[in-house]
């Protein structure tokens, strides 16, 4: 016998049951929780099975680039760092001006993957109840009683779209935390877990700065990926324009299901990543960090704090829901420095001599790419600094 959390479905509270039991929850609803599974000994069909599943999903993201290539011209780079954040369990920040198809684009991509959205604009009144739900008082009609019902707020939904997240105080910026990190909210004690899969794509302008509030930077880390959304060249200004002044407004069609990209998301954690390739990760994050060991002499001038652990856990996701996109079966280097970018571009604190000399932290990271070599050889002709030549993988 063992115990289990269980969802309510009707009123999202979670109730903890034992195997074999039957309990009802506080609005009436009967909840058991299933018996426990012994698991497959086939290893043989599990790997089919997930050959099958990472060919699904390469035919799936050529697919969705597709239905966005009807309605979304050009941003690919965009679009690949958006799947591979989906894919990987993870959450997006989207800075860019204003007028470049940010919402449009995730709302697109929500119907897409055949998922619910939500879109929060975020105010400077906006409250956190607002964002996770309230508790009202209800009277049963028929006995007299009065009970508390949770509303749920605009955060149940599978993909939420904060726009303009800077925007609102830190007190309502922190009521995302908890839903990001553990996928649930708890209000009046009682926690409401929200709708699997669950993404929260934050859009940020990085023009205007007056009457905004920062993200701080322990918020920003629960972000895995900085996108910066940048401008059309000509060729594609001239397709949105051309495309969207006509009257033609073409259909998206459904590409995967919830149930699908949740079954996909086990996938990409069973991707197989070599030492090397870690040892690889982990010195981009280990390198930014000149308080520990020799790091480059550009860190040490242009570095206030370097990225954490959490980085290296992001690369090395990442690597592999790149990996699976493109229908690989294992990581490597190069899914390393495709990722690099988009997730230290937040976790690297730059100081002001690097403001001063206009270094921003893309180049920072394009500075570590270049020095950082990919196998032995390349240590051993001195392009890494000496603290990493003995913890080389072949």
């Amino acid at each position: 016998m063992r115990t289990v959390d269980v969802t309510c479905e009707k009123c999202g509270s979670v109730v903890r049951v034992t195997t074999g039991q039957t309990v009802h929850c506080s609005c009436g609803q009967p909840l058991s929780a299933p018996e426990r599974r012994e698991p497959a000994t086939n290893t043989a069909a599990l790997v089919a099975d997930d050959v099958a599943a990472v060919e699904k999903l390469h035919r799936a993201f050529q697919s969705i680039k597709g239905e966005l290539g009807k309605i979304i011209v050009g941003q690919q780079k965009v679009l690949e760092e958006l799947l591979v954040a989906i894919f990987a369990r993870g959450h997006c920040l989207l800075v860019g001006v204003p007028g470049l198809a940010k919402t449009l684009m995730i709302h697109t991509l929500a119907d897409s993957l055949n998922l619910s959205f939500n879109r929060i604009q975020f105010t400077p009144d906006l409250m956190p109840s607002d964002i996770t739900g309230t508790e009202v008082i209800q009277e049963d009609k028929t006995t007299g009683q009065r009970h508390f019902k949770f509303l749920r707020g605009a955060i149940f939904s599978n993909v939420i779209l904060a726009d303009e997240i800077n925007r609102t105080p830190p007190k309502t910026q922190a009521a995302l935390l908890e839903a990001m990190q553990e996928h649930q909210v708890t209000v009046g004690g009682e926690r409401h877990r929200v709708t699997e899969p669950f993404f929260v794509l934050a859009t940020q302008n990085p023009i205007e700065q007056e009457g905004t509030y920062p993200l701080p930077e322990a918020q920003l880390d629960r972000f895995m990926f900085n996108i910066f959304v940048d401008y059309p060249d000509e060729e594609e200004e001239f397709e949105i324009v051309r495309t969207t002044t006509a009257m033609h407004q073409p259909r998206v069609d459904k590409v995967l299901s919830a149930k699908d990209i949740l079954e996909l998301q086990e996938i990409v954690r069973k991707v197989p990543v070599a030492d090397h390739v870690i040892r690889y990760a982990m010195k981009f994050t280990r390198l930014t960090r000149k308080e520990k060991g020799e790091v480059p002499d550009f860190i040490k001038n242009y570095v206030s704090w370097g990225a954490g652990p959490r980085a290296s856990q992001y690369l090395v996701l990442g690597a592999k829901a790149r990996a699976v996109l493109y229908g690989r079966y294992y990581a490597n280097c190069e899914d390393i420095r495709a990722v690099a970018g988009p997730v230290l571009r937040h976790r690297i604190i730059t100081n002001f001599n690097a403001e001063a000399e206009g270094i921003k932290p893309d180049d920072i990271v394009a500075k570590l790419t270049a020095m950082i070599p990919v196998d032995e050889s390349e240590a051993a002709s001195g392009k890494l600094p000496k603290i990493f030549k003995s913890g080389q993988a072949s």
